[in-house]
């Protein structure tokens, strides 16, 4: 055969030849030759007379074990034993692992050593040239380059080595752990503890005196429930969460949901005063004298004395926590409510003169979420209060804080601030967390701890000290070098004078519905000051917390039967952003898919399979939306002509959209079913709580039907058998005939539903309505953990509701009960089937 080289030389072997040989000896593995044995040639059988040499029996069993094991070896690498990082424990697995071998365990840093041998990779070709020293960029500069188009939190380092992390509404924040599953998350929730870091919710501060804030307030929040200047909440004892309209827009114009924090006022206020009068004596501190009680009384009346300025004028400062998404609507909604408010201030006294201070605390605070029944041992065990701080209702509380089962064991919304030492020092192996102590069997608490101005006192309300604290005193190097001359190794640090005090709130925090069946979770929201963020969480983490992202946060809210901002609030501003951005991811991975891999919508009568038709469900003509304006030929032209101010929530169709929300939901739907014009009812409940925030009657151009008929309201769903509805999941309403087909079908003769499916309730499924049935979509649907059914939280029209309501009354005349849950039918946008479900309102 010609040689393959042109040079002529066919000695040599090609690629292919090497290759097969190399292949052949290494699943070759090679044996002791039977000429190394000599036999003698009259051997016979029978028992052997020959003597058995011990030593050489050792040599040619070493040499067998030193052949197998070289065999071995040069074995493929498809059959290698597994490397380092994927002999490490789950818990130390890393997307982004870092090449320093001191950071794998004892067990396996050989082995890791071995693995990232430098010459190997510079042999291999993989390394790249450095830079010279002039054009080296230092580390913050590199990481301010990376921060050119989004922020990062203070954690995001952390978080990016162990979280998916994407660009979420101008940050780089976590969506979830890199492990797969959400179980353990939810189990930290309901059984341990698990840490959000929230620090990229917006601040907005605002300073004037009482009167003007409280009526800016009651302007644009929701006049569902208390008023952000009740007595309760102005005091700064407690937190209110409610939500922000656009300013005298309700029940127009929803933005988000907020929270409000009012400054406690000094302690020698007279508010503050009175208020501390009014308690309920301790019974612990009951045995006080009576000489010590009047002494303190007597200070009390002095101080109420010296404070000069009566509470009216006593200048206050509010903060509003708002999602970062809408930020600039919930900024634009406050100045129009503070214009609004200076001006009617300035028309009853021209003489006066009236402002307020509008500040941005973006990036002076960090926020962290620590939900689940042993949030409360976390933080007593990561925190360590200062021994200065001489307030008696601290002391009862922090003395109560460990024995505490659960957060919801304190009055929702309370407020808590004091001083802590840095969180570093108390660092040792193992964490120790706050252990329970059961209290004795006939031991009744006497420590009874309610929110009042004192326990809320903090000096993290002052931007000097906000400014001084913004980078702790001592690095991580210091305190270790501090570490390394403790006598007796891994005993925390004595704080030192020069230590810093770090001022920190502890807001309690809960997520549960009202008038549900859902479990509610709860813990506490810790705002600290910016650039300790590193500094609590690694502590809080080194004590065993499970940490979670937007999924498990967004998770929290869905067990907990609470809508969640913005998928779950249909008409506010963040909503149409959330939808937009959905459907082109929805419809980018549909697209990626061949036709013989993905549904077909068309064929399974899903006419909106990418965003909830609201319009269409309310028969509202469809708007356009950004890809569909961008497209018009009317494109960057403006009118010249000024037009005239619009009404609240008038459009050229008529009314907008709105959502009826809020804890009187089923009252208002209660007093609606005793009228029979349900359109006029509406109107009046609706200028009933407009009434109770100072604003005037919707105006007469708004027409009580069209009102009524652009109304959506949020409704629970939870499956009656089988199935879990899914987002975007279609609800269809029920014929009367039909819900009494469904009602015998499903009915258990031994009381209950049945355990599986029974043949006539699998032949209804089958029955997919036409697309007029159509009354609403599920915004948010899964399997519930807590509940241990498929679940979803999603909206239909108020007319549609109270159909439903008025058609079950009729089916069950026979009973006296009230109808709280009404049956329809639920069909996911690519499945084939429709499922039974019962709807109730969402009040929350």
């Amino acid at each position: 055969m010609a040689p393959k080289r042109k040079d002529g030389s066919g000695d040599e072997l090609t690629g292919r030849e090497k290759k097969k040989m190399k292949m052949t000896a290494a699943r070759t593995i090679a044996v002791q030759s039977a000429n190394t044995v000599s036999f003698s040639e009259k051997s016979v059988a029978g028992p052997s007379k020959v003597a058995i040499n011990g030593e050489s029996c050792s040599i040619v069993r070493k040499t067998s074990t030193h052949i197998d094991s070289k065999g071995l070896n040069g074995l493929p690498s498809a059959i290698d034993v597994e490397k380092f990082a994927e002999a490490l424990p789950r818990h130390l697995r890393r997307r982004a692992a870092s090449h320093d071998v001191r950071r794998v365990p004892l067990r396996l840093r050989e082995k890791a050593r071995a693995e990232m041998d430098p010459l190997h990779k510079k042999a291999s070709g993989h390394s790249l040239p450095k830079l010279g020293k002039n054009k080296r960029l230092k580390r913050t500069e590199l990481f301010a380059k990376r921060q050119r188009e989004k922020s990062w939190l203070e954690t995001h380092i952390w978080h990016a080595k162990r979280m998916k992390m994407d660009n979420l509404w101008g940050y780089r924040l976590a969506v979830h752990p890199t492990e797969k599953s959400y179980r353990p998350s939810h189990r930290a929730s309901v059984h341990g503890s698990i840490i959000h870091d929230a620090s990229y919710h917006s601040i907005i501060e605002l300073k004037g005196t009482e009167p003007i804030l409280k009526r800016a307030l009651d302007t644009s929040c929701d006049p569902n429930g208390p008023s952000p200047g009740s007595r309760r909440y102005s005091s700064g004892s407690r937190a209110l969460e409610t939500y922000i309209y656009k300013s005298g827009s309700y029940p127009f114009g929803l933005i988000s949901p907020i929270t409000v924090i009012w400054k406690p006022l000094p302690l020698n206020s007279p508010s503050v005063i009175d208020e501390e009068n009014k308690q309920v004596p301790d019974p612990v501190f009951a045995d006080q004298s009576s000489s010590k009680r009047k002494r303190e009384s007597k200070e009390k009346e002095k101080e109420k004395e010296n404070s000069t300025l009566p509470d009216s004028e006593t200048p206050r400062v509010v903060w509003i926590i708002s999602h970062p998404s809408a930020y600039q609507d919930v900024l634009s909604s406050i100045r129009t409510s503070a214009s609004l408010t200076l001006e009617a201030f300035r028309r009853e006294d021209e003489n006066k003169e009236v402002e307020i201070e509008i500040g941005d605390l973006r990036g002076q605070v960090n926020i962290f979420e620590i939900m689940g029944p042993k949030s409360n041992q976390v933080l007593k065990g990561a925190l360590s209060p200062i021994s200065q701080d001489k307030r008696e209702d601290f002391k009862k509380f922090w003395s109560r804080f460990t024995n505490m089962q659960t957060s919801a064991e304190m009055s929702r919304g309370t407020v808590v601030g004091f001083k802590v030492v840095d969180p570093r020092l108390k660092q040792v192996f193992p964490p120790k967390n706050a252990q329970v102590q059961a209290p004795p069997v006939n031991d009744i608490p006497s420590t009874t701890v309610f929110p009042s101005a004192q326990l809320a006192q903090c000096d993290l309300w002052d931007g000097a000290v906000r400014t001084k604290l913004a980078r702790p005193r001592y690095k991580k190097k210091d305190l270790d070098e501090r570490r390394s001359k403790l006598l007796i190794p891994g005993t925390p640090l004595n704080p030192e004078r020069q230590d810093d005090r770090i001022p920190v709130l502890l807001i309690q925090r809960s997520l549960e519905a009202l008038e549900s069946k859902t479990q509610g979770i709860h813990g506490w929201t810790l705002i600290i000051p910016s650039g300790w963020a590193m500094a609590f969480f690694s502590s809080l983490v080194y004590t065993g917390t499970r940490v979670g992202g937007q999924r498990e946060r967004q998770t929290q809210a869905f067990e907990a039967g609470m809508p969640y901002f913005p998928r779950d609030l249909p008409t506010s501003v963040g909503y149409d952003t959330y939808a937009t951005a959905r459907a082109k991811e929805d419809k980018g991975r549909w697209d990626r898919k061949p036709p013989a891999k993905r549904p077909n919508y068309e064929k399974l009568g899903t006419s909106s399979p990418w965003r909830a038709d609201w319009h269409g469900v309310l028969g509202l003509p469809c708007p356009k939306f950004e890809d569909e304006a961008n497209t018009s030929g009317a494109e960057g032209f403006v009118s010249t002509q000024r037009e005239p101010a619009d009404e609240i929530g008038i459009t050229d169709e008529g009314p907008q959209m709105w959502l009826l929300r809020g804890s009187e939901v089923p009252s208002v739907i209660s007093n609606m079913s005793k009228m029979f014009i349900k359109g006029a009812a509406v109107l009046q409940e609706v200028n009933k709580l407009r009434a109770k925030r100072g604003l005037e009657a919707l105006g007469s151009s708004i027409r009580a039907d069209d009102l009524l008929k652009r109304a959506l309201v949020s409704v629970r769903i939870s499956m009656c058998g089988r199935g879990a509805p899914e987002d975007l999941a279609i609800i269809y309403q029920v014929s009367n005939d039909e819900g009494k087909k469904w009602e015998r079908a499903l009915r258990n003769p031994l009381g209950g539903y049945h355990e599986e499916e029974t043949e006539e309730e699998e032949k209804l499924s089958e029955v997919i309505p036409p697309e007029s049935s159509i009354i609403g979509y599920v915004t948010t649907g899964h399997f519930s953990l807590s509940q241990g059914q498929g679940f979803g939280i999603g909206a239909i029209p108020l007319v549609k509701f109270l159909e439903l309501r008025e058609q079950a009354e009729r089916r069950h005349t026979n009973t006296t009960s009230l109808i709280s849950s009404l049956l329809v039918k639920v069909r996911n946008r690519s499945g084939q089937q429709c499922r039974a479900a019962h709807i109730e309102i969402l009040a929350c």
